[in-house]
């Protein structure tokens, strides 16, 4: 939903149903926004809630069928996301950047993914602050961690490979995606990255997230 919030004129090509809503808060929020919840006719899933209560919680509306995901101070799945002090950076959603980066750090991109990221894509502008898709924030985390930059990276050069699946302009999609990866491989690297980097894919660089 955020994605249509910043995208909301997308060609029929990107259009898609939405399962669920999610929602970023900080730690301090995190007890505010389950009362918020429970008041709204929801119930907690109390395992989960339970063995992950400091990063990420899950509630229903099992007579409406909706699910809210609730990510405290970070997105984590395939990879960990920071959040923190980057939650009001935008009126509406997370920031262009992190928006992004939670579509791209998944492993695997499936078709819903894509979708969403060629529209963010297509709407905004690659920028050096959060006016728009903030390509320096975006390599300042990749550059720091080799998993997230493989991840990130490689989902970025598929992405621009199967835009021609999709009705839009390509040229300006692909030159949105090379803007970002150029950012991401020139900027300096850790030293844990560097470090990282030697081990490459001989270890597993991203989780495997608990399916829910």
């Amino acid at each position: 939903m955020a994605i249509r919030l910043h995208a909301p004129d997308v060609p029929a090509s990107l259009d898609r149903e939405y399962k669920d809503l999610d929602f970023a808060v900080p730690k301090k929020g995190a007890g505010d926004t389950d009362k918020l919840l429970r008041d709204a006719g929801y119930e907690p899933h109390v395992s989960f809630n339970a063995m992950h209560a400091r990063e990420r919680a899950l509630f229903f509306d099992d007579h409406h069928g909706r699910q809210v995901d609730i990510f405290i101070e970070s997105f984590r799945m395939c990879h960990q996301i920071p959040l923190s002090g980057r939650l009001n950076g935008d009126e509406l959603t997370v920031p262009l950047a992190e928006l992004l980066l939670t579509k791209l750090q998944i492993i695997e991109l499936n078709e819903k993914d894509v979708r969403d990221t060629v529209a963010l894509l297509l709407e905004h502008e690659v920028t050096d602050d959060d006016a728009g898709v903030n390509a320096s924030h975006i390599a300042e985390l990749c550059s720091s961690d080799w998993g997230l930059w493989r991840t990130i990276s490689h989902n970025l050069a598929t992405l621009r490979d199967r835009l021609g699946g999709y009705d839009v302009d390509h040229d300006a999609v692909a030159e949105r995606v090379t803007l970002i990866l150029e950012r991401i491989e020139t900027a300096p690297k850790s030293r844990s990255w560097r470090m990282r980097a030697k081990v490459g894919e001989r270890k597993r660089w991203y989780e495997l997230p608990e399916e829910v």
